[in-house]
């Protein structure tokens, strides 16, 4: 398996990933036009046209030449600091379990740590993104976007993390679901 960052080339495939990943997933955003697909493909596009995307952080999983999983970041803000929100990650269903996702998941952290960032936030299980240094966001005194996240809201300080807490924000097409 290979990691490497998205191409133009990319999009179509990483669309039937994410669609693919989400698709029967409880709770899964959802769809948001005709395609019947969850809203995390559309989040996706949105995302790629907002001008909070960072191309060095959507990186593909590749597998003999097909795109296999996928995973982005994107500038989110602690207050008015920069930081970054990650998500969606996904994988091809006959992929999970394989550590394609956990490749995906210490390749965009070790990206965001070389390029000096100082944040990554997402909502997700906790029994999966601990293994990651996650944990919940509440701790470092970062708010939700939404309090009824709770403990599902999670945040990993990098190297250049102020230690500041505040409220988080992601980049704006997050509020479009």
């Amino acid at each position: 398996m290979l990691v490497r960052r998205e191409r133009a080339t990319d999009v179509a495939a990483i669309g039937e990933v994410v669609a693919a990943a989400f698709r029967a997933v409880p709770h899964s955003a959802p769809p948001v036009d005709a395609s019947g697909d969850p809203g995390e493909v559309a989040l996706v596009g949105w995302l790629r046209a907002d001008p909070g995307w960072i191309l060095e952080l959507s990186l593909v999983a590749v597998e003999e030449d097909r795109v296999v999983g996928h995973v982005v970041c994107t500038r989110g803000h602690l207050d008015e600091r920069p930081a970054l929100g990650l998500g969606p990650v996904s994988v091809l269903p006959d992929r999970q379990g394989a550590g394609v996702g956990s490749a995906l998941m210490h390749a965009v952290l070790a990206a965001a740590e070389a390029r000096d960032e100082a944040l990554v936030a997402l909502l997700g299980d906790p029994g999966y993104y601990t293994r990651f240094g996650f944990g919940p966001a509440s701790a470092l005194g970062i708010a939700a976007p939404d309090p009824a996240w709770g403990d599902y809201f999670q945040a990993r300080p990098l190297a250049a993390y102020d230690g500041r807490g505040g409220s988080f924000r992601y980049a704006a097409p997050f509020d479009r679901l």
